[in-house]
């Protein structure tokens, strides 16, 4: 079982689930920032998939999409992206505009059923991204438990499209920091891996850390981790995540 002594002196509340290696706060309802768009991508890879939703459908970018935060659409000329492009950007660069169009166009209710049919019961997008948010508006863009993330990394590893996109995730700066891999490789890989191999998603907010991803090497180890902390603690709480992050290359190398 994990065994992360730090875990105890965190300057607020560190949700972790490792299916079948260790969990705490496992249940807790916490904010999500960006790795609720992971809802948003199973919705477009199920509909890629289903044949009704095509991935070079072009979308025109509405100035009611365009948001501050992360991403790159709002600094580049282009108003018009395929489905699949949003999609690529929103797992890559976690790109608020692209989420923004993305949802606009499979609506948050057919995401919310997505989910339900995943089985997620807590973890869910409550909004569209907005920068600011204001106190008329949803508390969070998501929220969710570190268990239920943890189940939904397990789904999304058996579905290739999702996983090459998360593969493409930038952020490598929390989890995946602490495990040594080759954080361009953005092909995805068969277990058993030589070497171990990342495919994730982060979200980062004001007292807001989270990273869900899947870990390949001599075997596969999902992971989970939802942090809020006080504004200016969030290092902290990034450096605790990473102590989980070399716990779990121990695990996927098979140690």
């Amino acid at each position: 079982m994990l065994n992360v002594p730090a875990l105890q002196h965190v300057p607020g509340t560190l949700a972790f689930s490792i299916p079948g290696w260790g969990e705490q706060a496992a249940d807790e309802v916490l904010p999500l920032a960006s790795v609720g768009k992971l809802l948003l991508l199973a919705t477009v890879a199920r509909g890629f998939a289903a044949g009704d939703l095509d991935p070079e459908e072009p979308l025109a970018l509405l100035d009611r999409d365009y948001c501050a935060g992360s991403g790159l659409l709002r600094k580049l000329s282009a108003r018009r992206w395929t489905v699949a492009d949003l999609a690529r950007l929103t797992a890559a660069v976690s790109d608020n505009t692209a989420t923004n169009a993305l949802l606009r166009r499979v609506g948050l209710d057919r995401v919310r059923e997505d989910a339900a049919r995943l089985g997620l019961k807590e973890t869910r997008i409550l909004d569209r991204i907005r920068e600011p948010r204001l106190p008329e508006h949803p508390p969070a863009f998501a929220v969710g438990s570190a268990r239920e993330l943890a189940s939904l990394a397990e789904a999304l590893a058996e579905d290739p499209l999702v996983l090459e996109w998360m593969a493409s995730c930038a952020d490598r700066s929390m989890v995946p920091a602490a495990i040594p891999h080759d954080p361009e490789d953005s092909s995805v890989r068969e277990v058993p891996v030589a070497g171990l191999w990342v495919a994730n998603k982060t979200g980062t907010d004001v007292g807001t850390r989270c990273d869900v991803g899947v870990v390949r090497g001599a075997r596969q180890v999902c992971y989970a981790v939802v942090a809020r902390c006080e504004p200016g603690r969030e290092f902290a709480m990034v450096q605790a995540m990473r102590e989980i992050g070399a716990q779990v290359a121990l695990l996927a190398a098979g140690q």
